[in-house]
């Protein structure tokens, strides 16, 4: 009977599954590969990591720059008159000037600083693939752990409404013992009370299972489309590595420690570029184009025009700076130090969060296997309440015990089957893992 009663709540509340033409054009029906696909596609975590790969691109090619010639074109066009010059020549000379130049620049010698910038570019490019690491195994976890949610909000559901159900029956039952003359007004009144109790559970899961599908269409980006997905919670319990080998490939995986390890060589860099700062530099100039030039005055009168050029190598040595230098190393130093101890905190970080993880998957698969037998156990004590109901052997007490033991046994082995799907995908992250 049970069995019979549970089979048909849950085609009803299936029915959609069978009848996409209704269905299809309100709600999309996701499975989780299909939700993580969508996911990877549109999460917005995903895409503004990958615009903070654009942006690191950028950095790199601005700091590469500094080791090419830098080549510009000048042009001047002047004219001048001086009043002043009145009082010796008795006539204010005019002078008008042009030339064209191309100017070219090549930094010869540095002290390091500009091979630093650009190897400190060039790390800057594989953090940028650590960050796009980092958000597509986060959504990965949050995507697999919200369509689990999802999940066990329908299956919550559908207890509720086969509690409600039962809770009805017993109400039929009861008013049918009162209209017999075996009942009292006591019995009917109970069961009316019952069925008024049972009903807000079941409005409250309804809402539940709405709330969990908003926060997975938020996770996946899908404005404005309705989503529901089908799968099951049921799985089989399955052995995990040990701490020993999940720690050392979470310490070779984890894209936030690889994160902080390449940052550790861009600071390096940063030092080698501050203590540069008052060493000699090498640069090469030159140039050439053409000038024109004009010049009347009193004893001169002349106008002509011809190529120019120049070339040469020129040194800079800021010897001092009023201890500038030896304040931008201090930082740069002081920085350096800082993150190779977020390393190290970011390995303790990893090895609790690797033990935690891998308890809570013991954890839950004990409970899913302590449970397996709960259930069917729980059924067949409330069909024998049920009929020992129907014969008068029974009291409604003992149905209501009955039933809300089954009701407990499912929801617990619910919750636990989703505990269990969400602590090894926790621990798929926790190794640096997870979709990958």
């Amino acid at each position: 009977m049970i069995k019979l009663i549970t089979t048909i709540l849950l085609f009803i509340m299936c029915l959609p599954l069978f009848s996409p033409v209704a269905y299809a054009s309100e709600v999309r029906l996701l499975t989780l590969d299909q939700a993580l696909s969508i996911a990877m596609e549109k999460n917005r975590n995903i895409a503004k990591a990958r615009e903070y790969g654009k942006y690191i691109q950028g950095r790199y090619v601005e700091e590469r720059s500094a080791a090419l010639p830098q080549v510009s074109l000048n042009g001047t066009s002047s004219y001048s008159h001086d009043e002043s010059q009145k009082a010796l020549m008795g006539i204010a000379p005019k002078q008008f000037y042009q030339s064209v130049e191309v100017s070219v620049s090549q930094p010869l010698f540095t002290w390091g600083k500009i091979g630093a910038a650009v190897r400190a570019a060039e790390v800057g490019l594989k953090t940028a693939d650590e960050q796009l690491r980092l958000y597509r195994q986060a959504a990965w976890r949050d995507v697999s752990n919200q369509f689990y949610d999802v999940l066990l909000s329908r299956e919550l559901h559908l207890l509720a409404k086969e509690n409600l159900a039962q809770k009805k029956r017993l109400l039929n039952e009861a008013q049918r013992k009162y209209d017999s003359g075996v009942a009292t007004d006591y019995d009917v009144l109970a069961a009316e009370v019952a069925v008024k109790n049972a009903l807000p559970e079941s409005i409250r899961t309804e809402n539940a299972i709405r709330t969990v599908r908003e926060k997975l269409r938020f996770l996946l980006a899908l404005d404005g489309q309705d989503i529901d997905v089908y799968g099951s919670l049921a799985t089989a319990a399955e052995s995990i590595k040990t701490y020993e080998e999940a720690f050392e490939i979470a310490s070779r995986k984890r894209p936030e420690l690889s994160d902080l390890q390449l940052r550790v060589g861009i600071y390096k860099e940063l030092v080698t570029i501050a203590k540069s700062n008052n060493k000699p530099r090498l640069d090469l100039k030159g140039g050439g184009g053409w000038r024109w030039l004009d010049v009347s005055s009193p004893v001169l009168n002349q106008a002509d025009n011809g190529a120019a050029w120049s070339v040469g190598v020129y040194l800079s040595f800021p010897f001092f700076d009023g201890l500038k230098t030896s304040g931008l190393v201090t930082q740069a130093e002081s920085d350096l130090k800082t993150k190779q101890i977020e390393v190290s905190s970011q390995l303790d970080a990893i090895a609790l969060e690797v033990r935690t993880t891998g308890y809570a998957v013991k954890e839950s698969g004990e409970i899913v296997q302590s449970l397996d037998g709960t259930v069917k156990q729980a059924e067949r004590l409330l069909q024998m309440a049920e009929k020992g109901y129907e014969y008068g052997v029974k009291i409604r007490l003992e149905v209501d015990d009955a039933q809300l033991n089954l009701i407990q046994a499912r929801s617990n082995l619910a919750r636990s089957q989703r505990d269990y799907r969400v602590a090894l995908v926790n621990f798929q992250w926790a190794m640096g893992m997870a979709g990958e």
